[in-house]
């Protein structure tokens, strides 16, 4: 016997005992993700509603990406009324800009990509008091480049480890 032939019989041996092989669709969702499926899965974040998302590409290096442009993107919220996914549903809370920094590479642009699908999902703001106690949007758990300089410890460059800790803080949240 030759080792296809022996690698079938086996193969087909595991369905004795009455049962046979389970149904195509069954076997297609053990098999292979589904990407709609997976999507379903990502829950909704606490991000107020109305924000925005702009990006641009600046024609300088971040540092330690001397030979990338740099991809700025601009979230926007207006001021707004908290609803039940916040603290203090009902209450105001005072609305932001905030820019984030990623290289333009490979790397950064599938980050960006990333980044848009969690702001979609709201994931990437909430609402949370300030140090005055005010009520403010600010990024939620996901790291943010703020800061287009000064290293990891000000949330800016050069962070080497950056674009793959923001990539694994997304995938937890089901954003890959």
């Amino acid at each position: 016997m030759g080792a296809s032939q022996s690698k079938d019989k086996m193969h087909c041996t595991r369905y004795l005992n009455g049962k046979g092989p389970p149904p195509l669709a069954d076997t297609a969702d053990i098999q292979g993700p589904n990407s709609h499926k997976k999507k379903s899965l990502i829950k909704q974040g606490s991000q107020p509603d109305g924000g925005k998302l702009e990006w641009e590409i600046e024609r300088r290096s971040l540092p330690g990406y001397p030979d990338d442009d740099t991809i700025k993107i601009i979230f926007h919220f207006e001021d707004g009324i908290q609803s039940d996914r916040h603290p203090h549903p009902g209450h105001s809370f005072r609305g932001s800009d905030t820019a984030v920094y990623l290289p333009q590479n490979s790397s950064g642009t599938k980050t960006l990509r990333l980044l848009e699908q969690a702001f979609q999902h709201k994931l990437l703001f909430t609402v949370a008091a300030d140090g005055n106690g005010e009520y403010i949007v600010t990024p939620a758990d996901i790291p943010l480049k703020t800061c287009d300089s000064g290293g990891p410890a000000s949330l800016g460059y050069p962070d080497p480890n950056y674009l793959k800790t923001v990539r694994k803080s997304l995938a937890v949240k089901g954003i890959e």
